[in-house]
């Protein structure tokens, strides 16, 4: 059982993440400071530390030099995303912007541990190993087990295939698909199996940075550059130096920021916001999104040149509808991770049918959730379609779409599906409460709340 010990010394944090993660089969510690962390207990004998940037004393980010054969996911608030920079090139094996989202902790968690740690017998094993075939013959479920992805039609099978060609190379890579469909899991298979997966994968939300910030973060700025730079920031692609960038939602990069990723793209360089030197550095850059930018080249919101320069290599992930039998081989693997817990599930017969002939339109985020759900909800071991809570086909044609649904009333909200309960929600709170405060209502990540307004048809409105 791999044993997780959790830095942290806000108490409510530190109890959230210590359940979410008990919940999944590990053994957690907690500390509430690196100096009781080190009086109470011996990091090097944890498979992972969990450890917040700001602490009582000495920052987390001294585990990280302290235990160089120990992974560390550092947590850090959007404020301090320069000490989680500085922290990768340290040597932290990833960081977690607050307030997280549960299944991006746990996917974090799973990715991290699964790597054989230096040294270890697991890494001798690997090296004796030989590489793996390409996918070919019968498909299996286990097609795509060694990039972490599951599934055995053949449009995923073609992504597995591209993945395992392209991966060696250090080509840009646009990956392209509805929200949901795990296009950062491409780009974390994409580092992994290349040349740089023993340096940073630097994830990025273009999405979740403000307009007026994504240059700076993205490509750092000087002491006085403007108003409140009072000192050096590192941008986020300086950190990525020798490893991957994976900028998710790159159609939604302003166009001052586009002719600055363009213009790196070109040279090789960064050059920081206020700055008149420019500075070299190797990264391998992977871009996706839900959006057509070949549509946006042509209205004009989306730079010409810089769509060909992503798309060098595409790599096009199909909706979980058009991939006949995964959603059941998908919702079987997450009942089986659930079953890990010690508490053991089963889909009923009813349930597995639901599963094949429900349309996904969220894809395979829509359908984990569905039996998390379930799993929390089932009080026996067998989970039926009414606890994985589909929506009709009656009630997904009659939904609204507009920008105006009409709300619930309040005699309605016990009977609210989570999406009607979403909406009415942003709805009602949306002129008052930022996205950051929506978000940790609603329990959710600010990039889980922006992608859930743009599949409801609910964006923000401008000026509000």
């Amino acid at each position: 059982m791999p044993r997780i010990l959790i830095v942290e010394d806000e108490l409510v944090i530190r109890a959230e993440l210590r359940r979410l993660l008990m919940r999944q089969g590990y053994e957690v510690t907690e500390a509430g400071s690196v100096r009781e962390a080190e009086t109470d207990q011996d990091p090097r004998a944890f498979d992972l530390i969990i450890a917040d940037v700001r602490l009582p004393g000495a920052p987390g980010t001294d585990l990280v030099t302290r235990y160089p054969g120990t992974p560390v996911l550092v947590m850090t608030s959007y404020a301090t995303v320069r000490s989680a920079v500085e922290t990768m090139k340290l040597g932290a094996t990833e960081y977690l912007p607050k307030p997280f989202d549960h299944d991006e902790v746990l996917r974090l968690v799973e990715t991290i541990l699964a790597q054989p740690r230096p040294g270890s017998s697991a890494v001798e094993e690997s090296a004796a190993a030989p590489p793996p075939t390409q996918c070919t013959g019968a498909p299996t479920e286990g097609a795509g087990s060694d990039l972490g992805m599951i599934g055995s039609s053949r449009g995923i099978r073609d992504v597995f295939e591209r993945i395992r060609k392209v991966a060696p190379s250090d080509a840009t890579v646009l990956v392209l698909g509805e929200s949901g469909t795990g296009k950062e899991l491409v780009a974390t298979a994409l580092h992994r199996h290349s040349r740089r997966k023993d340096r940073p994968f630097v994830p990025v939300n273009c999405a979740a940075i403000p307009e007026g910030l994504i240059e700076s973060e993205l490509f750092g700025h000087e002491r006085g550059a403007f108003t409140g730079a009072t000192s050096t920031h590192t941008g986020l692609v300086e950190a990525a130096d020798g490893g991957t960038l994976f900028l998710d939602e790159i159609g939604e990069l302003p166009a001052s920021a586009q002719a600055r990723l363009l213009r790196f793209l070109q040279t090789g360089e960064v050059r920081h916001v206020g700055a008149t030197k420019a500075r070299r550095v190797s990264v391998r850059l992977v871009a996706a999104t839900h959006r057509d930018l070949q549509a946006m080249v042509r209205d004009g919101t989306f730079r010409n040149d810089l769509y060909f320069r992503l798309r060098v290599i595409e790599i096009r992930i199909p909706p979980l509808r058009e991939r006949s039998g995964d959603a059941l081989a998908l919702a079987r693997s997450f009942v089986t991770h659930a079953s890990s817990t010690g508490r053991r599930f089963v889909l009923t017969n009813d349930a597995e049918r639901a599963i094949i002939s429900h349309p996904w339109p969220g894809n395979v985020r829509e359908l984990e959730n569905a039996i998390e759900r379930a799993v929390i909800l089932c009080e026996g071991g067998e989970i039926t379609p009414e606890l994985l809570g589909l929506e009709s086909d009656e009630s997904r044609s009659g939904s609204p779409t507009t920008d105006n649904p009409p709300a619930a009333t309040s005699s309605d909200h016990g009977s609210l599906s989570l999406e009607d309960y979403f909406r009415k929600f942003v709805l009602e709170h949306q002129d008052h409460l930022t996205e950051t405060e929506m978000a940790r209502r609603l329990g959710i990540s600010r990039k889980a709340l922006w992608e859930r307004r743009q599949r409801l048809g609910l964006p923000r409105p401008r000026g509000a």
